[in-house]
C-alpha cells in the first residue's frame, strides 16, 4: 500500500478538525481572518507608505484593515492611491466572504442547538417523579389517571422516555388528556434499551417505573431487553411494572427484571376480563370502576385495633369504606371466611373514596333483621354462548370460559376468519360448534338464531387496523340491538373494541359491557405505580380460583320496594358467605359513565330497590 503523501495528511487533519463541529468551524474562520487582516496590512506597508502614515503607522492599518473586514461599507469613505484602494477592495471581499460564512455557521450550530434541546437530552433533576418507559396507547390512560391520583400531592412529576420527537409526545399529551392541572410533564427522547438514555430519567431517586409494550412486531423483547438494562442498575428499592402482550414471555420477563418487577399479561387481564364480563352483565364497569381513580379505589392498611375480631365483624367496622379481605403473611384472601379471626399484622382490603375517608370509630350502623330474606341462589343451568369474530385472544377467552360455565354448556363461534375456532383441545365443560358468516351483516345474524343464546360476546378482528375494526364491531353491535328491538329477545353483550374514542359511538347501540384492552391495562399500570402491592389484589380479582364479583338479584338479600340501608344488605350476604361491595340499578342500566353501578355506598344510607336491581358481591362460584 502506497505511502499517504503530504497533502493526504493534512486533508486527513483538517477533516477531523472540521469534525468537532460548530466551534471548530469558527476557528477556522477566525483564523482565515487573521490571515487575511496580517497579508492586507503587510501589502499595505510595502506598497502605499504615506497611506500608513496618514493612519497613524501599523496599528492604525490593523485596525482599518479589521474595519473593513467586519463592515465592507466602510470602503465607500476611502480615498488615496489605487493600490490603497485596491486592497482596501480585497480586505472588504474577504471580509464579505468570511462574515457571510460565519454567519450561517452560527445560523445553523444554533438551531441544531435548539433542535437538541427540543428533544430532551438533558438529564431530569427531579425526586419522586414516575417515569414511564416507551410509548403506546396506554400512555394516555396512564397519564390521566396518575394525574388523578397525585391531584393532592404538590410537585408530582410524570417522566417519559420514548423514541420520539419530545414536542411530538407533549402536544399529542396535551391533545388526547387535556388538562394535566399541577402534575408537570417532563419528555425526553431516547431508547429505554440504552444505559445512557436510561441515565437522562434519574432513575434512583425516582418513585416507581413503568415500563410499557410498544406498538411494534416484537413488543414482548422490547420489554424484556428495556427490564435487562433496568437490572444492571442498582435500584433494587425501586418499583418496576411491566406490560407484556404474551402469557409464553411471562417466564423470560420475570427473569429479565427479577423477582421484584410486577408483569401485567395484557392478553390474559382482556381475556378475563371479557369472560367475566360475558356471564354477568355490568361487571366490566364494576372492575374499571375499581381500576381507575374517580371513585372507589382498593387500599390496604394496617389496622391493629381489629387484631382478635373476625372478618365478617370487621366488615361493619367502617362506614364510609367497604372492606373486601385481607392480606396476611403475605397472602391475599378476598372474601374470606366469616370466621377468620384477624392478627395484628394483618392488612385490610378496602375499597374506599380516597385514602383520607378511611375512619375507624365511627358507631356501628344498626341492621334491619326484618328486612333480611334468605332466598337460596337458584344455580344455572347450561348455558348458551355466540361468539362473534376471531382474534389472537379468542382461543383463549373460550378456554377461561370453560373454567366458568356449567357443564353441557355450548359456545357457537361464527365469522369468516380463517383461524376461527381452531385450537381448542382439551375442553373440560364447553361443546364448540363453528357457522360460517359476515358478523356485520343483518340477515346472516338473524340465521344463527340470537334469540337462543344467553350471552354474546363480539370480539375485534384481528385481520383489520385497530380504526377498520372497531367499525366492523359497531355494525354488528347497532345489528344486534336492532334485532332485540325487534324481535323482543334478551341476552348479554360484551364487545371488545381497540380505540377509547369508539366508547361513546358504542354507548349508542347500548352494549351491556364495552372492553377497551389498552385502557384496562393502562389502568391497571397506573394503579400499581401508585402502589405495587396491588398486583396480588387484582391478581386474584381477575382469577377463576376464589371469590369473584358477581350481580345477584337484590330479593335474594333484602326486601324489595322498601327503604333499607346498605349495612343490612352487607349482613344478608354476611350469613351466605358472600362480601357486598355495591349494587346496580336498572332504572341506571342504561345510563354512561356507570350504568347503573354504584360501589363503596354508605352504609346508613337508605335505599329502595326495585325489581331487576341487583346486589353486586364477593362470592364463591
Amino acid at each position: 500500500m502506497a505511502r499517504a503523501t503530504i497533502r493526504e495528511r493534512l486533508r486527513y487533519w483538517f477533516d477531523n478538525t472540521m469534525a468537532k463541529g460548530t466551534v471548530a468551524l469558527i476557528g477556522w474562520l477566525g483564523l482565515a481572518s487573521l490571515a487575511l487582516i496580517l497579508t492586507v496590512s503587510a501589502l499595505t506597508l510595502w506598497l502605499t507608505p504615506d497611506e500608513v502614515f496618514e493612519h497613524a503607522g501599523l496599528p492604525g492599518v490593523l485596525w482599518m484593515t479589521l474595519m473593513r473586514a467586519l463592515s465592507p461599507g466602510k470602503i465607500a469613505s476611502d480615498s488615496g492611491t489605487a493600490p490603497f484602494l485596491a486592497l482596501m477592495l480585497a480586505v472588504s471581499l474577504g471580509g464579505i466572504f468570511i462574515v457571510s460564512t460565519l454567519v450561517g455557521v452560527l445560523s445553523t450550530g444554533l438551531k441544531g442547538k435548539i433542535e437538541e434541546l427540543r428533544k430532551g437530552r438533558s438529564r431530569i433533576i427531579e425526586s419522586g417523579h414516575t417515569v414511564i418507559l416507551g410509548w403506546s396507547e396506554q400512555v394516555f390512560t396512564m397519564v390521566g389517571e396518575l394525574v388523578k391520583a397525585q391531584a393532592s400531592q404538590r410537585g408530582s412529576v410524570i417522566a417519559i422516555l420514548a423514541d420520539r420527537d419530545k414536542p411530538g409526545m407533549e402536544e399529542a399529551i396535551r391533545t388526547k388528556v387535556g388538562d394535566i392541572g399541577r402534575t408537570r410533564l417532563v419528555c425526553r427522547t431516547g431508547r429505554p434499551t440504552e444505559p445512557a438514555d436510561l441515565d437522562l430519567m434519574s432513575l434512583e431517586t425516582a418513585r416507581s417505573v413503568v415500563v410499557l409494550s410498544p406498538q411494534s412486531d416484537d413488543p414482548d423483547a422490547h420489554v424484556i431487553k428495556t427490564l435487562l438494562a433496568l437490572a444492571k442498575r442498582d435500584i433494587d428499592h425501586l418499583p418496576v411494572v411491566a406490560a407484556l402482550t404474551s402469557s409464553r414471555n411471562m417466564a423470560a420477563a420475570r427473569l429479565a427484571g427479577g423477582p421484584g418487577v410486577h408483569l401485567v399479561d395484557s392478553d390474559d387481564t382482556a381475556s378475563r376480563l371479557i369472560v367475566q364480563s360475558s356471564r354477568q352483565s355490568g361487571m366490566s364497569v364494576v372492575c374499571m370502576d375499581l381500576l381507575n381513580f374517580d371513585g372507589g379505589e382498593i387500599y390496604l392498611r394496617p389496622e391493629p385495633s381489629l387484631a382478635g375480631l373476625t372478618y365478617g365483624e370487621a366488615l361493619s367496622a367502617y362506614r364510609t369504606s367497604t372492606v373486601i379481605g385481607l392480606r396476611s403473611a403475605g397472602k391475599v384472601v378476598l372474601n374470606p371466611p366469616s370466621d377468620t379471626v384477624i392478627a395484628a399484622d394483618d392488612e385490610i382490603i378496602l375499597i374506599a373514596d380516597d385514602d383520607s375517608l378511611i375512619r375507624l370509630g365511627d358507631p356501628a350502623v344498626p341492621v334491619e333483621e326484618d328486612r333480611i330474606v334468605a332466598t337460596a341462589h337458584e344455580r344455572p343451568g347450561p348455558e348458551r354462548t355466540l361468539l362473534l369474530g376471531w382474534n389472537g385472544r379468542a382461543a383463549q377467552i373460550v378456554r377461561y370460559l370453560d373454567g366458568y360455565v356449567p357443564e353441557g354448556s355450548t359456545i357457537d363461534v361464527a365469522g369468516d376468519h380463517p383461524a376461527a375456532a381452531s385450537d381448542l383441545t382439551g375442553l373440560a365443560r364447553l361443546t364448540v360448534n363453528t357457522k360460517e358468516c359476515d358478523i356485520t351483516d343483518r340477515y346472516a345474524l338473524e340465521s344463527l338464531g340470537t334469540g337462543l343464546y344467553q350471552h354474546v360476546i363480539v370480539l375485534s378482528d384481528s385481520r383489520y387496523d385497530a380504526h377498520h375494526a372497531d367499525t366492523r364491531t359497531l355494525m354488528t353491535l347497532l345489528q344486534l340491538r336492532d334485532i332485540q328491538s325487534t324481535f323482543g329477545e334478551r341476552y348479554s353483550i360484551v364487545s371488545e373494541m381497540y380505540d377509547e374514542n369508539n366508547r361513546a359511538l358504542a354507548e349508542v347501540a347500548r352494549a351491556d359491557d364495552i372492553v377497551i384492552s389498552d385502557t384496562v391495562i393502562g389502568l391497571l399500570l397506573a394503579q400499581l405505580a401508585e402502589n405495587p402491592r396491588l398486583s396480588d389484589v387484582f391478581g386474584y380479582l381477575f382469577d377463576s380460583k376464589g371469590s369473584e364479583l358477581y350481580p345477584r338479584p337484590v330479593e335474594d338479600y333484602v326486601v324489595i320496594g322498601e327503604p333499607v340501608r346498605f349495612a343490612t344488605v352487607i349482613e344478608s350476604a354476611r350469613r351466605r358467605g358472600e362480601t357486598a361491595i355495591g349494587y346496580r340499578l336498572a332504572a341506571g342500566i342504561n345510563e354512561p359513565p356507570r350504568y347503573g353501578v354504584v360501589l363503596n355506598p354508605d352504609k346508613a344510607r337508605p335505599i329502595a330497590f326495585a325489581p331487576d336491581d341487583a346486589v353486586i358481591v364477593l362470592a364463591e362460584r
